[in-house]
């Protein structure tokens, strides 16, 4: 399903009213947010065996849920409607829903290089090798060349058919069978990428992503996972930069670009773990530094990198964290949930005892002498803190705390530990400038 998902616009959702939300549907759900298909309609079939409103509140909790998770997902719960196949109720309502939908999608657009991951691979008698996928972007037509990824070889397109139709050429979103010239079967399979000659892409056994877990299925630092991007995946070792940040370590070589969606599975038992984006799709092996946090939070708001600066000194490599305990776990999944307003030390009672194993492990920040803040919604405020001063050009307290929707107190401990992180710097009106731009 992670692979047959690739590249679809939008969804067409069966839950049985007789059966409800099953396991499946809920992993199915899970990998659409990852992959970032937002919009669809979901049907409640077997309407004339059941009360199709039970299964419909069943679909709309589930959807809610597994959003919250997704990165970058905004779209709102699918329309859900009831049919039967057997009466024919519904079907008309159910058809002018998908039309709706289809009609409210941009569309693709034919620009941007060719890029088809190949799901099927055969020979046709007198033809020669065909492949078959959904087409990312651009377009194939009839004598193109194309590389195949990650191999590198070269293939000269004969001919184009979409939906069992010749086609001068084919473009974006379509379903599309590629004959290629001058390749054998054996020269191409399930998981390469078609790309345009010049386009770019390369293999990569590295990338940095920003990655969203369900809370009970976020994995440890090294945790060896699966890895679906298009039609391929390989099995990757996770490293921890920070918050909603990794880098994802494969044992096999993927052709990702940036901004493409990866789904995460584990291993045994296979389960959905999460997904997420592509930011860098070939950085060099690193580990969590504020820097590294700094340029993350850039790609992941689609800002351009700054010019070049000299390479920092190689600094040692982290420590892996220890395993954390279930009450460890336990005060990580609080003060995330809790967000821009942790609860101050005092507050967590005997939780409090598990500060430093979070610590130590990258999953708590001290913030003043007696507050915490998860990683992830802290490098959350720091982006925007850098974004205000960006567009406006320095933060006061006020701003901060209207900005964040938050109290005094909060707006004030983050503001004095981004000055003491050498992020802002105070200025004697008691507004933050970032250091950079104070010439620091």
């Amino acid at each position: 399903m992670v692979a047959g998902a690739t590249g679809i616009d939008f969804f067409l959702m069966t839950v049985a009213a007789d059966d409800g939300v099953m396991p499946q549907t809920r992993e199915h759900a899970a990998v659409l947010a990852a992959l970032g298909v937002e919009r669809g309609v979901v049907a409640i079939t077997k309407a004339d065996l059941a009360d199709p409103e039970v299964a419909a509140d069943e679909v709309a909790l589930l959807f809610e849920g597994v959003r919250r998770q997704a990165p970058r997902v905004r779209a709102a719960v699918p329309e859900i409607l009831p049919v039967s196949a057997r009466t024919g109720d519904g079907l008309d309502e159910l058809r002018g829903a998908l039309d709706r939908v289809a009609a409210d999608l941009p569309g693709r657009g034919a620009g941007g290089d060719a890029r088809l991951h190949v799901d099927r691979v055969f020979t046709v008698k007198g033809a020669g090798t065909v492949v078959t996928g959904t087409l990312w972007s651009g377009s194939i037509a009839r004598g193109d060349e194309l590389a195949v990824l990650p191999e590198g070889r070269r293939a000269r397109v004969r001919s184009v058919q979409v939906h069992d139709e010749a086609a001068e050429r084919a473009a974006a979103g379509q379903r599309v069978a590629v004959n290629l010239a001058g390749l054998g079967r054996d020269d191409v399979a399930r998981g390469d990428v078609l790309a345009g000659a010049d386009a770019g892409l390369r293999p990569t056994f590295r990338l940095d992503a920003e990655l969203r877990f369900a809370p009970d299925r976020r994995p440890e630092h090294g945790d060896r996972v699966q890895v679906h991007h298009g039609t391929r995946e390989t099995p990757a070792r996770l490293a921890e930069l920070g918050g909603r940040f990794w880098q994802v370590r494969l044992e096999q070589p993927l052709v990702p670009a940036a901004g493409d969606r990866l789904v995460l599975r584990s291993i045994a038992p296979p389960d959905t773990l999460g997904g997420g984006v592509v930011l860098d799709p070939s950085p060099r092996r690193h580990g969590p530094s504020r820097d590294a946090t700094a340029r993350l939070e850039r790609l992941s708001r689609g800002e351009p990198e700054p010019a070049a600066a000299p390479a920092p000194r190689p600094k040692p490599k982290p420590r892996p964290p220890e395993p954390l305990s279930p009450a460890a776990l336990a005060l990580e999944r609080r003060l995330l949930e809790a967000g821009y307003e942790p609860p101050i030390d005092s507050e967590l009672g005997d939780a409090a005892a598990e500060l430093p194993a979070l610590r130590a492990a990258g999953r708590a920040v001290r913030v003043g002498r007696s507050l915490h803040y998860h990683p992830e919604p802290l490098g959350e405020i720091e982006g925007r803190v850098r974004a205000h001063i960006a567009r406006d050009g320095s933060i006061t307290l006020a701003q901060l705390r209207d900005e964040l929707g938050t109290s005094r107190k909060f707006a004030q401990a983050l503001l004095e530990h981004f000055d003491a992180a050498r992020v802002t710097l105070r200025r004697p009106d008691d507004s933050r400038v970032l250091r950079r731009s104070a010439g620091t």
